[in-house]
């Protein structure tokens, strides 16, 4: 994937352009005389009453954002009409901040649209809202309706329904269950004032002060605090994301890792955000109360052991200042491996969009950190792409990169490798052997347009070869997200993972029709999660394993999104290391802390050849 920030502020540019656009008005004579709040927000996902005119909507102010593209206010009726299905609460959009305060009762007139985050061709839901409100505050100081309490037992196991094949999969225009789907849960309390209790946090707090909680404490748990996202129909219904309405002058947003609890009553409306589906908007912030979550450390490779590793350093450029976290990373927490694949190692100069494409300077000031950490003096070998042709951040030319201690592990050079030459395979006295080291595998090949291409490179240990291809599969950039109001969410950016990993598998084959027994390592940022039909068309008729699936399952993640600890850095193997003595280790040192220095946890693979 894109790393969350970058990709985040992306979208953000995209939702401020799309702000006045992904709202559906429609225009209506039609003038209703006052309603309440549940006639607006009604039994589905969409209002009755959308496009048409609403006067004097009485609520009480339950909560005011005033900052963002999105300023308003919450307000909930005064009285509820006891179905359960139907919103008490209701956003109402100004633009520009609130003249209002928590407290105020007011009556509120405007036009009754649907407001889609992300736009609508996000696939996200939409936000009920009135929108050009004309608001009178009738009196202040009330006390606020009480709050919904959300918890393990008002939440349903199942995540969303199916969505209706003639509305093109939408559950848009469905009856809400709330008591049987936790999506429909949540919608039927969008807009109302709802409370948490002392919840564990399974996501660190982010650069945009968000953090994640479930409140299903043992859903899925892993033994580190997370909740593991373990099949497409294990969607984890207790992850509910957390913001504050508090000014940080105030109450700075809390720093919390994975295992810590948020404590205490976390209480406000509930929104609906482009980045993570529902969001409880705190008035009331709980404190955070740490879980004492510690970065892992592997076990060093016996003397008889190879060990490789696989490490996404999030588009590493010499400006950046995490050198040194990152040679820490690599000496102390996985014990300096033999060879470390690097992935998003940007060229010299990183996001200057000047046509520079060499990654020397970078990949130098890398192992001189890592040597002033005390580890091995690194070699390292790559290709450097066609400017502009791999995708990720422009100007950024991101890279696969070896990394390899050449007192412990030799890397075979041969000639002829650069970006648009594919490498091959040839037997010679009955082993395999590539074209070229470092090689390309069918760089010309469709599947690699705009995406990183696999980089091939053959070793020796200990008298024995060893192939290793190192990989950064297309991101999952345009796919609907859980949340989305179609139902099963569509996976676009399938499409041109299973290329690839159909493009690699068949290198890898051809590797062991030269030499059945050759020992091939494929590693990297896969994007994608072990039971995937990514993962499968890697391991197709047996070339390789994904050595992720030797860990129990609970133990099976890399990387940590918005609540769901997933698999998407991969280590796999062909059939002479599976047969043999191996050990695997995705070894948590980024990915559920809040100072992470990468999204990605590096994993290790230890064999002997």
């Amino acid at each position: 994937m894109p790393s969350k920030s970058s990709a985040r502020l992306a979208a953000l540019t995209v939702a401020a352009v799309c702000s006045t656009v992904s709202s559906v008005v429609l225009t209506s004579p039609a003038h209703a005389a006052a309603v309440a709040v549940h006639d607006i927000q009604g039994s589905t996902r969409t209002s009755p009453l959308v496009g048409q005119q609403v006067t004097d909507v009485a609520g009480v102010v339950t909560g005011v954002r005033t900052y963002g593209s999105s300023r308003g206010f919450w307000i909930q009726g005064p009285s509820a009409d006891g179905d359960p299905a139907t919103s008490e609460g209701v956003f109402v959009f100004t633009s520009s901040t609130p003249k209002v305060a928590v407290g105020d009762a007011v009556t509120v007139s405007g036009t009754v649209t649907e407001f889609v985050p992300g736009g609508v061709s996000s696939g996200n839901q939409s936000v009920t809202q009135i929108s050009r409100p004309a608001v009178t505050v009738v009196s202040s100081g009330n006390a606020l309706p009480r709050a919904t309490v959300v918890d393990s037992r008002s939440v349903p196991d199942a995540y969303a329904p199916e969505g209706d094949p003639a509305a093109g999969g939408s559950v848009n225009g469905l009856t809400l269950r709330p008591k049987k789907y936790a999506l429909d849960l949540y919608e039927s309390l969008e807009g109302m004032n709802v409370a948490i209790g002392s919840s564990r946090v399974v996501t660190a707090t982010d650069p945009f002060s968000e953090l994640w909680v479930t409140v299903k404490p043992h859903e899925n748990a892993n033994r580190r605090g997370g909740t593991v996202y373990g099949a497409y129909t294990a969607q984890n219904t207790g992850r509910l994301q957390i913001q504050s309405l508090i000014p940080t002058a105030t109450q700075p947003f809390p720093a919390a890792n994975v295992g810590d609890t948020l404590k205490g009553t976390t209480e406000g409306p509930l929104d609906y955000s482009q980045f993570g589906g529902y969001t409880l908007t705190a008035r009331t912030l709980g404190t955070v109360e740490s879980g004492g979550l510690e970065r892992e450390t592997t076990r060093r490779q016996a003397r008889g052991e190879l060990a490789v590793a696989t490490y996404n350093v999030e588009n590493l450029d010499p400006a950046d200042t995490t050198f040194a976290d990152h040679a820490a990373a690599i000496v102390d927490h996985l014990q300096s491996p033999d060879i470390v694949s690097l992935e998003e190692i940007q060229d010299n100069n990183g996001a200057v969009n000047d046509g520079t494409v060499a990654a020397d300077v970078t990949l130098r000031k890398l192992t001189d950190a890592i040597i002033a950490a005390g580890g091995p003096a690194y070699a390292w070998r790559s290709i450097d792409p066609v400017d502009l042709a791999d995708g990720g951040e422009p100007g950024g030319n991101i890279r696969q990169a070896f990394l390899y201690d050449p007192a412990r592990v030799s890397f075979v050079d041969r000639p002829g490798g650069d970006a648009t030459t594919a490498v091959g395979v040839t037997k010679v006295r009955g082993k395999a052997q590539l074209t070229a080291s470092p090689g390309r595998i069918d760089p010309a090949n469709a599947a690699w347009t705009n995406s990183r291409k696999p980089l091939a490179g053959e070793f020796t240990f200990r008298g024995r070869s060893v192939f290793v291809i190192a990989n950064h599969f297309a991101s999952k950039g345009g796919d609907q997200a859980l949340h989305s109001q179609f139902q099963p969410p569509a996976r676009s950016s399938e499409t041109q993972r299973h290329l690839q990993a159909t493009a690699v598998n068949a290198f890898v084959k051809d590797i062991l029709a030269k030499q059945r027994t050759a020992d091939v390592v494929t590693l990297g940022d896969i994007n994608d999660f072990e039971f995937s039909t990514t993962a499968k068309l890697l391991e197709a008729d047996g070339a390789l394993w994904s050595a992720v699936k030797s860990l129990p399952r609970s133990e099976r993640y890399s990387y940590d999104y918005q609540g769901n600890s997933q698999v998407l850095d991969q280590i796999l193997i062909s059939p002479s290391i599976r047969k043999g003595r191996f050990d695997y280790d995705s070894v948590h040192i980024n990915a559920e802390f809040s100072d992470q220095i990468s999204d990605h946890d590096p994993q290790v693979l230890r064999f002997r050849p």
